[in-house]
Formats: C-alpha cells, sequence, structure tokens
C-alpha cells in the first residue's frame, strides 16, 4: 500500500506540475490577445498610455482565464501522462499491477476540488477584477465619448411596488452611483399582482444612497394632477451600490457568493433572471468539468507508445476537448433563449464529458 501511495502521489505531483504550465501558457497568450484587442478598441478612441491598457488587461484577464480553465486540466492532464507514456514509466507500473484507475482518479479528484476553490474563492476575486475592467473602460469610453448620449435603464422592486429609473447618463464615484436627467416611472401592483402607474418623477440628478434615491431639481406628477416641484425628495430604494452596478454588468462579473441576491433583485424587479440562473447553475458544475476534463486527458493518454498512434489519440483528445466546450457553450445559447432548460444545459456537457472519459477507460483498461 505504501508502494502504491507513493506512485499516486508522483503521478498526481507530475499532472499538477504540468496543469501549472498548461495554465502559464493559456495566461500569456490571453494577456497578449486581450492587449492587443484593448489596443484596438480602447486605444484609438480614447488617450490612453500602455500602462492603462496593461492594467485593464490585467483586470480582465483572470475572468477569461477562468472560462478556459477546463482547457488547462485537458492539455496539462494530456502532456503529463503522454511524457509518462513516452518514459514507459506507464508501463512499469501497470506491469507492476497498479492499474490505471488508481492515478487516474487522484488526478481527477484534486481537478474536483480545485474546481471548488475556482468557485468559491477565485471567482469573486476574477468577478470583483472584472467588475472594475468594465467600470474602468465604461470610464475611458465615456470620456472619449462625452458628446455621445448614452441612456441607463435601471429596475427595483419588491412584493407591493416596482420602480423603472432612466437616465441619459451615469458616474460611479468612490463606489457611488450618481445619475443624471432621470426619470422614475412609479408603478404599484393590485389585488392581482399586476403593476398599475401611480406618478412620475423627474429630476436633474440622483444619488444613490443606503437604502434610498436622493434626487435633487425634482417635479412630481401623478396620474390626472398637476405636477409638484421640490429642490430634494427621497425615495426608497431596495439596491445598494454594488447591486446597482450589477444592473451595468454581465452575468460573468458578479461573484458566485452575489448570484443568488441578484437573482432574488432582479425577480422581484419584474425582469427575466435567466442569465443569472445559468451562470449560477454552470458554475456549480465547473468542478464536475473539470474533473471530466482530467479523466479525458488520461483516457485519450495511455496509449502504450509502442503499438504507435500516442501523438494523434492526444490530438482527438484535444479536439474532443474543444467539442465539449463548444457544446457547453452552446448548450447555454440554447438556455437563453429558453429553447431547453437551464439546469439541462448547465449540466449536461460536464456529464457527457464525464461518461465519455470513464467509457473509454473502461473499454481501454478492462476491454
Amino acid at each position: 500500500m505504501i508502494g502504491i501511495g507513493r506512485i499516486e502521489r508522483y503521478v498526481l505531483g507530475r499532472t499538477l506540475a504540468a496543469v501549472g504550465m498548461a495554465l502559464a501558457v493559456i495566461a500569456a497568450v490571453i494577456a497578449l490577445v486581450q492587449f492587443v484587442d484593448l489596443s484596438r478598441t480602447v486605444g484609438v478612441r480614447a488617450d490612453t498610455g500602455v500602462a492603462q491598457l496593461f492594467w485593464l488587461t490585467l483586470l480582465r484577464c483572470p475572468a477569461i482565464i477562468l472560462v478556459l480553465a477546463p482547457f488547462v486540466f485537458l492539455f496539462g492532464g494530456i502532456g503529463a501522462f503522454v511524457g509518462l507514456n513516452r518514459s514507459s514509466e506507464l508501463v512499469a507500473m501497470r506491469a507492476a499491477g497498479v492499474s490505471a484507475w488508481r492515478f487516474i482518479l487522484p488526478s481527477a479528484a484534486a481537478a474536483f476540488l480545485i474546481g471548488v476553490l475556482t468557485v468559491t474563492v477565485l471567482n469573486p476575486v476574477a468577478s470583483f477584477l472584472n467588475a472594475r475592467y468594465e467600470a474602468e473602460r465604461g470610464r475611458l469610453m465615456d470620456s472619449a465619448m462625452a458628446n455621445t448620449p448614452r441612456d441607463v435603464w435601471l429596475r427595483q422592486g419588491d412584493d407591493r411596488n416596482q420602480i423603472v429609473i432612466h437616465a441619459k447618463g451615469r458616474a460611479v464615484i468612490n463606489g457611488v452611483v450618481r445619475l443624471r436627467g432621470v426619470s422614475l416611472f412609479i408603478y404599484q401592483k393590485n389585488a392581482q399582482g399586476t403593476p398599475e402607474f401611480k406618478r412620475r418623477l423627474e429630476a436633474g440628478e440622483a444619488t444613490l444612497m443606503p437604502g434610498f434615491w436622493r434626487l435633487t431639481d425634482v417635479r412630481e406628477a401623478a396620474a390626472g394632477e398637476n405636477s409638484v416641484r421640490s429642490d430634494t425628495l427621497s425615495i426608497l430604494s431596495t439596491l445598494d451600490a454594488e447591486a446597482a452596478m450589477e444592473r451595468f454588468a454581465s452575468p460573468e462579473a458578479i461573484a458566485f457568493w452575489r448570484l443568488p441576491a441578484a437573482i432574488h433583485q432582479t425577480e422581484l424587479a419584474g425582469f427575466s433572471a435567466a442569465g443569472y440562473r445559468l451562470r449560477y447553475a454552470q458554475l456549480l458544475a465547473s468542478p464536475l468539468l473539470f474533473a471530466a476534463m482530467s479523466i479525458l486527458a488520461a483516457a485519450f493518454s495511455l496509449r502504450l507508445s509502442r503499438l504507435g498512434g500516442l501523438a494523434g489519440l492526444a490530438g482527438a483528445g484535444v479536439a474532443l476537448g474543444f467539442v465539449f466546450f463548444f457544446f457547453n457553450e452552446f448548450s447555454g445559447a440554447l438556455a437563453d433563449g429558453g429553447i431547453i432548460p437551464l439546469y439541462a444545459a448547465a449540466w449536461a456537457p460536464p456529464l457527457v464529458a464525464l461518461l465519455s472519459g470513464l467509457t473509454l477507460l473502461c473499454y481501454t483498461e478492462d476491454g
């Protein structure tokens, strides 16, 4: 048992080292591509230097790396097992009676645990940096297009009221959301739960404070009544600064731990939370996807090198990994369109990848 334990630790160490190398290569490629893309999209429209573009690249890259993390385990696993195969170490292990399952399962378990760590710890960090990226990029683009109107739409609500907010511009200064040229359409739900229009507010500026909107230069009009002017007015808000900024961000910019609250607030406001629900389900399925990619990598790398065709088989594994990645993206697109259920779109690709890898391993090992 001690000898087998050492073998498992050795293979696991080789696999993690190869995964680290794959991560470094993929991160470098992503950083290069992202820097060039920002130079073409932001650099030519805004007065930005190399340092600002590099900072935007650093903010953006972690979120993209997490999207491509399954390839890290696929490429790293293939590299590790192909290396062990070509050095005849796998041949020696199997000649000693060690089943491939004994050193593949620890690697898959490690990939699963890394997936849990990625979702619970790294994803919030990457989401925070991605939100900073979107805010910084928006600030640069807004300054470059200062004379171009940019409408902002928000919606908030609770069990009794719903408020639709339209503004002609926004700014986020030290975490404080400020809107200018604001119109608020206030609806109240009747006994049947149907929103009915009650009044409209026009304000020169709206500042989101803890628990309320502070409006300045306000004109208020209810249905069938004359308008009333006031210098300031406060309106209760179910949004905080972070939730309001999330309305401007994509689901990928919202941290894993914030998604349930974002789903709840979005549905209270009367919007569809399908995108947030899909993102949440995909994050929950990520550890299984990482483990599936690790198993697939091993399944396509165990062919004895003396039999030939190892490089072709490893290439087929890489191609199949791309197929599963695009299958995952395609399933997400179908779920966004309401064609298939959200949880089917999130869990089907990892389960299919896992079952494919296990099937190929059973065929290879057990005939």
